[in-house]
Formats: C-alpha cells, sequence, structure tokens
C-alpha cells in the first residue's frame, strides 16, 4: 500500500473528496426533481380525465385535461417551486465555491467556506429527499400510467431513490449538521448565516410581504429550534440523534427561503424597471409564493417535533420493538 496525503490525516483528506461528492449528489437529487416535473407537467397538459370543478376548460372535448384540476396544480407546483428555489439556492453554493477557491481575501475565503460547510449537508439531504419525492409525484400524475414501464416515470423513483443513501445517508447529513456543523468555531458558521437571514429580511421591507412574513416566521421557529438544541442536546446526546432530521428540514426550507427570497427580489426589480420578458418574472413570483404557503409553512410543526425530543422514542425497550 502507498500513504495518501500526511498520516493520521487520512480521515480529514477523505472528507475533502466527501464533501465535493455530497454537493455533487445533491445537484443530482435537483436534476431528478426537474426531468419529475418535465415529465409531469407536458403529461398532464396533454391527458384528459374529468371536468373542471370550476367548470369545462376544453368544451371541444370529452373531458378536460388534467392540468385543470387544482389537486394535479398542487402536485406540480411542489415539484416546480423545490426545483426552482433549490436551483437558487445552488447557485449561491456555486458562488461561494469560487470564493473559496480564489478570492485573495484569506477572510473572505473562511467565511466562503463556513457557508459551504453549512449548506453541505442541508443540500445533500434536502435536495435528494425532495428530488425522490417528486419522482413519486411524477407517478402519482400520471396515476396507473406511471407506475407500468410504458413512459418510463417509474424508472425516475428508482433513480432518485439511492441518492438518499449515497454519500452518507440523509440521517447523517441530519447528524453532522447538527452534531458537527452548529457547534463549530463557537457556532461561527450559523452565526453568519443567521445575521445574513435577519439582515436581508430586514432589507426587504414590505414590498414583498408574501416572501418575508413567512420566512421571518420559520427563521424565528429555526432559532428557538436551535435554541432548544443547545439547551438540550448536551445534556442528553439522544436529543440530538432523534430530531436531528426535522431539524435539518426546517434548516432546509429557511435556506431555500432565503433563496427565494432573494430571486423574487430580482424578478420585482425586473418588473418594475419594465422588461420584455414580463411573464418570467411574474411567473417566478406565483411559484415562489407556492413555495412560501407550502413548504416555508411546515416550520411551525417542524419546531414542535424538534421541541418534543427524543424522550418518547427512546423509551421502548428494544425487545419491545
Amino acid at each position: 500500500g502507498y500513504l495518501v496525503g500526511e498520516e493520521n490525516k487520512g480521515l480529514r483528506a477523505m472528507f475533502t473528496m466527501m464533501n465535493a461528492a455530497r454537493l455533487g449528489v445533491a445537484v443530482e437529487g435537483l436534476g431528478a426533481g426537474e426531468l419529475a416535473y418535465q415529465a409531469a407537467a407536458a403529461y398532464a397538459k396533454d391527458r384528459i380525465q374529468g371536468r373542471s370543478l370550476s367548470g369545462p376548460k376544453a368544451p371541444d372535448k370529452p373531458a378536460d385535461p388534467i392540468i385543470h384540476h387544482a389537486d394535479v396544480r398542487r402536485m406540480l407546483l411542489t415539484m416546480r417551486s423545490f426545483v426552482e428555489g433549490s436551483r437558487a439556492l445552488n447557485g449561491l453554493i456555486a458562488l461561494q465555491l469560487d470564493v473559496a477557491q480564489t478570492h485573495p481575501d484569506a477572510a473572505e475565503r473562511e467565511k466562503a467556506e463556513d457557508f459551504l460547510g453549512l449548506m453541505t449537508p442541508v443540500a445533500k439531504s434536502f435536495f435528494t429527499d425532495e428530488g425522490s419525492a417528486a419522482s413519486n409525484l411524477a407517478v402519482q400524475v400520471y396515476g396507473g400510467h406511471g407506475y407500468i414501464c410504458e413512459h418510463g416515470v417509474e424508472q425516475f423513483v428508482r433513480d432518485a431513490r439511492i441518492s438518499q443513501i449515497y454519500e452518507g445517508t440523509n440521517g447523517i447529513q441530519a447528524l453532522d449538521l447538527v452534531g458537527r456543523k452548529l457547534a463549530l468555531n463557537g457556532g461561527r458558521a450559523v452565526k453568519a448565516f443567521f445575521a445574513q437571514v435577519g439582515a436581508d429580511l430586514a432589507a426587504a421591507g414590505d414590498s414583498l410581504n408574501a416572501f418575508t412574513q413567512p420566512l421571518a416566521a420559520a427563521f424565528d421557529s429555526l432559532q428557538k429550534a436551535t435554541g432548544w438544541l443547545m439547551q438540550n442536546a448536551a445534556s442528553n446526546p439522544d436529543h440530538a440523534g432523534g430530531v436531528a432530521v426535522e431539524y435539518t428540514r426546517l434548516f432546509s426550507v429557511v435556506s431555500v427561503g432565503w433563496a427565494w427570497l432573494k430571486a423574487a427580489q430580482t424578478c420585482q426589480a425586473k418588473l418594475d424597471a419594465g422588461t420584455d420578458d414580463a411573464a418570467f418574472y411574474t411567473n417566478k413570483l406565483i411559484v415562489g409564493r407556492f413555495f412560501m404557503e407550502r413548504y416555508v409553512a411546515e416550520h411551525s410543526s417542524l419546531l414542535a417535533r424538534v421541541t418534543a425530543g427524543a424522550q418518547t422514542m427512546m423509551e421502548l425497550d428494544a425487545e419491545a420493538f
């Protein structure tokens, strides 16, 4: 065998590879969600079944395209709002990768590394969880046609599912965030991120209430959940292990919601200035509002689950399972 790198520094070298791979797998999950959305949206526009509850939309046909059913739109917008918001966050991550590698200021490189360390478990777990969920939703949009091999969407589910396991299961990502990243360097990374989110919310003012109000409420829940973990996990490590997944999802919906706020600010600025592509920016704002209404709104239940702790889940004897 040959020694690679410094003696007794192998684990550190391995994690250099592992963290890069985790961001790559995050993009794999994001890609799976995009593929699922494109297929499901195309099918929903073509497939006719039943009539819209608000009246016929294609009176010349025996039924309406299922794109006009509200529940189908719920599924499509769940996929699309996840994809577009996560793509925005992934762009911010990619920017900080460049800063960490090439910025001439060592302090800026350090800030970028802190951000990347924090976002790696967030992106890997959320993008792959939701990419897998989007693949399942695509099958649901297709109905029985999605479950058989003819259209190929059943393969999306099989292909996407492994991404939740690759390069450390998503439970391990959650433990990394809660057990390592929050307290690393005295909590420097999470403090900087919270300061950035708070500053961006304050700067947005009242111009985008549909984004700022839900995000502010979720950010408050995230801060409360973080405080609860800091107070309780040290005395009982099972609390950290038992609620890490819910905490990471809360961190994720705030992070992607933050990216959506930044995207919304750009969209609104383009619309205010006048643009030839108004439909694109208007539609983007609608999709972003859906993310705030459905994903970010999870924050209160996630906070309740985090602060419930691990006591009940650890009470049963192992033999009772």
